[in-house]
Formats: C-alpha cells, structure tokens, sequence
C-alpha cells in the first residue's frame, strides 16, 4: 500500500526527481539565464529597466502555465526555470544599478527573504522536501524560494566576484570547492539531503554565472571571447536537447528517490535543525570573515588613502574619448572593441574604487552601463551612442577632477600619460622607426618636466628613481646611433618602474 503511495506521489509531483541529469541542466540554465540577460540588455540595447519588464512578463506566464500543469512536465518546468533565473538575476541587477541598493545589502535583505520562506514553508507543510510538490501551496512556496535563491545568489556571487574583486573564475572555483565538500558531508557525515540540496541549489547561480561570463566574456576580460549570442545559442541548444531527453526517456521521473516524509520523529528534527544551525554559523563566519578579510586587504593597498575619485579615471576617460572619436567615424567595430576594454578596465577597478567612493562609484557604473548597451546594439545608432558617451564623458570627469580632502601619498594613478608615451616609444623602436621615437623622446621630456613639481612632492624618492630610468630612454633613444637593444631595454626597464609606482 505504501510503495503504491510512493508511486503516486512521484507521479503528481510537480518538480523532477534529483539525478546528475537535473544538476546539469540546473547550471545550463543559470549559465543561460546570465548571457540571455546581458544579450537583450546589451546587444538588443533594450536596457535593464525594459529587459527586466520582459523577462518578468515572460516568466509569470512560464509560471502561470506550470502551476495550471496536473503533473510534472519537462518543458514547461525547465522554461520556467531558465526565466525565474534571469528575472532574479535583474532585480538584483536593477536594485544595485538603479537604486544604488549596496550588494552587501541586497545579500542581507534576500538572505532574510530567503529564510522566511523557508520558515512558512516548513511550519504551514512540515517538509521542505520537492519531493513532494504536489499540492498548489508547495508549488507557490516552492517557486518563491527558487526567486530568492537567484536573486541571493547574484547579490553574492557579484558581491565576491566583483566588488571584492576576486573575479568571475575564481568566485566559480572557489562554489565548486563548496558544492564538494557540501557532497562530502552530505554522503560521509549525514548531512540532511533536503540542507544538502538547498545549499547546493543556492550554490549553483554564482557557480552559473561564473560559467557563462567566462564563455562569452572578451580575451581581454580573461574569458574565452565567444560573446552573449554564441553562449547563450549553444546552452539552448544544449537545455533543450536535453529537454527532450528527459521527455522521451521519463528518467526524471521514473528515478528512485527517497520520499521525504512528513511526520518526521521529534529526534529527527532536532537533528536537522542542529545541523542547519551548524551550516549557517559556518556560512556566517566564513562568509562574513572572508569579506572582512578582503575589504581590509583592498583598503591596505592605497583605497583608504584617497576620499575621492579625482586623478584615478584618467584611463577611463581615455577608452570613452577614443570611443567617441570611432563612432563620430560610424566605426562602430573599434567602439565594440573599446566598449570590451572599457568594461574589463571597469571591472578590474572596481573593488578599489568603490572603496574610495561608492556613491560616485555607482553614479558612473550607471552611465558606463548606458555606453556598452548602446554601442553594442545590434542596430547601433550614432546620435544614441553619442549621447551616452557624453554624458558618461561628463560624469567621468567631474570625478576625476574633483579635490581629495586627504593628501595623496603614492603616485598610484598619476602616470598613465607617461607610461603610454613610453609605450609608443617602445612601438617605434620595435619598427626601427627612430624618427617617430624620437618624437615621442620629446613629448616624454616635455610631460615629465612639466609634472616634475606636482609628482615630487607626492613622492621625491619615487620621483627621483623614475627620473633615472627617464634619463636612460632618452640618452639610448636620442644617440647619433641609436642601438634597439638598448632602447628597448631602457625603455623596458623605465616602463617597469612607472607601471610599479603607478598602480
């Protein structure tokens, strides 16, 4: 009698049996969900605001359809699952991009949300289990809380990935290296596999996300260059190939699985709320110390030094001119290309300085975020491009113009101007073109004395050692017989000083 109960509520569950088939499509579709999202944002140049109404119209109707379904159906559910994870991911995106909601912030607010429906969902049903999401409030609850854990899961993972600057790759090693020890303690220490799921259910967005940026970013970002467009194809045609895998095959749902019951012992909940109580002091420490850790370390390099960002956009400034120039020629290729070196540039910086100032920090991301969608649209217009690079332009500047109230100590991002004159330099030796470099040797003079009083007295002994290797470019590059080796080794040596003293 109670193994056909079993195979009753296997039949009307609503959600799929957990195998190695769900796991995969579970990261497919989050990875999708990522590239899909930045694809209409930015290459359709649709904008957040506009991607976000259109992706939450299209997922309440995925899910008006999945809660009218009497049992569970591959296609609808996997659909549903793909526009609840970019709908999540944008209202992240839109609270901290929008509303300059701090990520810290939305991590706290969607953590709580998180929990309490966790807590309602357990004291009105008794289980978490999705086994046994078969009545239309399991369903609701359930849907919730695969919301909440797309929107956590963004909140963290860009919070670690991007503010803390460990990067999209190594944010994605390091929830791997969770998930395992999650594995780990799920088959050798008896951890509850309703816990083990949901954590490796949160888990797997940064882990997702991580993926899909590391596809489709540029080479120039440390991704792998294949764009939101060929990212996103090649993960539907991989969903959906599975899709009807699981449809044919019904693998999902003939699997065996233990039905999670629902008058569990008074020792067995004790037992299991222990062991969530253990998980998120874990959480917490690791969590919390690690963000600690890495605030502190970013302040120790030079962030705290500085109040504003004034003097630390030159580069900035620079990639958005020469923008402005291509798309005033309607070359639009060389603004895509700027625009990828824009948005790596901006990235790499970002934990420093938001550090510094994270109000400006967020009003400039904004405008960045209206340049990228705008030269990357498919259907790229001029005046609209011009429009967002000017006013970026225009924010852009302000801050790098504005005064510091604390004295600046290091010459941390006073030497870009040099180091490119430098770098051209260097260009034309490699040419043999000694004509042009010595060109460029007197540029390289003019600058350096004109910003001699400026840069030394931030930094004499700084100066004083950069001011010696200046010396022995010019000496090599201005000789009557000018030897490339030692040019370039000269200017070499030089540049490994500047870019030193510069960062």
């Amino acid at each position: 009698m109670q193994e056909n109960q079993n195979k009753m509520i296997i039949l009307l569950n609503k959600v799929p049996q957990v195998t190695i088939f769900f796991w995969i499509i579970k990261i497919l579709c989050t990875t999708v969900g990522e590239t899909f999202a930045d694809f209409i944002n930015f290459n359709i140049g649709l904008g957040l605001t506009l991607t976000t109404i259109i992706m939450g119209i299209a997922f309440f109707i995925a899910l008006f359809f999945q809660l009218k379904a009497n049992k569970y159906v591959p296609a609808i559910y996997w659909v549903t699952v793909v526009l609840i994870s970019v709908f999540g991911t944008l209202v992240t995106d839109n609270l901290t991009d929008y509303m300059s909601v701090p990520l810290e912030v939305s991590t706290a607010v969607f953590s709580v949300l998180l929990g309490l429906t966790f807590l309602f969902w357990y004291l009105s049903e008794k289980t978490l289990s999705i086994h046994s999401i078969f009545t239309k409030k399991r369903e609701v609850f359930y849907w919730l809380t695969i919301l909440f854990t797309f929107a956590l899961g963004t909140a963290v993972g860009d919070l670690y990935s991007e503010q803390l600057g460990f990067g999209y790759l190594n944010t994605g090693i390091g929830v791997v290296i969770i998930i395992a020890l999650v594995f780990l303690a799920y088959k050798f220490l008896k951890l509850d596999g309703v816990l083990a799921f949901w954590i490796a259910y949160i888990l797997t967005r940064p882990l997702g996300a991580s993926l899909g940026d590391y596809l489709s970013q540029p080479k120039v970002n440390g991704g792998l260059g294949l764009g939101t467009t060929v990212t996103s194809v090649i993960f539907l045609i991989a969903i959906l190939a599975i899709i009807v895998f699981l449809a044919v095959s019904k693998i999902d749902t003939n699997a065996k699985s233990d039905i999670a019951e629902t008058n569990q012992s008074n020792a067995n909940k004790k037992h299991v709320l222990t062991q969530t109580i253990v998980v998120l002091v874990i959480f917490l420490v690791v969590g919390i110390g690690g963000y600690n850790w890495r605030s502190n370390y970013i302040a120790s390099q030079g962030a705290a030094d500085q109040a504003t960002l004034g003097g630390q956009l030159n580069d900035f400034v620079k990639i958005e001119n020469d923008m402005l120039n291509a798309v005033n020629k309607n070359d639009f290729a060389s603004a895509k290309k700027g625009a990828d070196n824009l948005e790596h540039q901006w990235d790499t910086q970002e934990p420093k300085l938001r550090k510094i100032d994270s109000t400006t920090w967020t009003k400039i991301d904004g405008t960045i975020d209206s340049v990228l969608a705008a030269v990357r649209s498919s259907k790229s217009d001029v005046n609209q491009s011009k429009t967002a690079l000017t006013n970026s332009l225009s924010v852009l500047k302000g801050a790098n113009n504005s005064k510091s109230s604390a004295p600046q100590t290091t010459l941390s991002g006073q030497l870009t101007d040099i180091a490119k004159i430098e770098n051209d330099i260097l260009k034309s030796v490699n040419k043999n073109d000694f004509a042009s470099a010595k060109k460029g040797a007197d540029e390289l003079e003019h600058q350096w004395d004109t910003q001699e009083p400026k840069l030394r007295k931030i930094d004499g002994a700084t100066w004083t050692k950069i001011d010696g290797t200046i010396d022995v470019v010019l000496a090599a590059v201005r000789s009557s017989n000018p030897d490339v080796n030692k040019c370039i080794t000269a200017l070499n040596n030089s540049l490994s000083t500047i870019n030193a003293a510069n960062k």
